[in-house]
């Protein structure tokens, strides 16, 4: 099948550029799926306000979902689509509805600093390959999650 995919890349960078992606697909929905029941599950005084907050960022995270997988595909590798592979590429663990609302957030901005670790790996395989379209991929998904960790930031008050 590599025979018939022709990217400009090797088979190794394709593969090298599809590994960290497919990292960065299993974070993403690890951070998706914790955002999610969060907003089901957060309570307190600054409910509505969070709720509000958990679902657009949920939301944007869902559409990102896509855009990786896609890049994944497009490189010609498959990409991930269980809970166990997800499980096995993510460092990202569950989360717990039990938390405050303080804890939730303070959780979520930790996982999206994992997030942009990953994403930066990725970025780095990408440029080492010489591969502008998932450059710019992952310097949108940097760009998103480094909002999304600003505005956690600062519903709890802090920079």
């Amino acid at each position: 099948m590599s025979d018939m995919i022709d990217t400009g890349f090797s088979d190794a960078q394709r593969e090298a550029v599809s590994r960290e992606l497919s990292k960065v697909l299993a974070d993403s929905y690890a951070i998706y799926l914790k955002t999610h029941g969060y907003h089901w599950n957060v309570r307190g005084p600054e409910f509505f306000s969070l709720h509000g907050l958990f679902q657009q960022q949920y939301t944007e995270i869902w559409t990102a979902l896509d855009e990786i997988a896609e890049r994944i595909r497009a490189l010609g590798e498959l990409a991930p689509q269980s809970g166990s592979a997800f499980g096995n590429l993510t460092s990202i663990s569950d989360g717990n509805p039990d938390k405050s609302a303080n804890e939730m957030m303070s959780e979520l901005i930790r996982d999206h600093g994992t997030v942009i670790k990953t994403a930066r790996a990725a970025l780095d395989a990408a440029a080492e390959a010489g591969d502008e379209a998932t450059v710019d991929l992952m310097t949108q998904r940097l760009a998103a999650h480094e909002k999304a960790a600003w505005m956690l930031r600062s519903s709890l008050g802090n920079r």
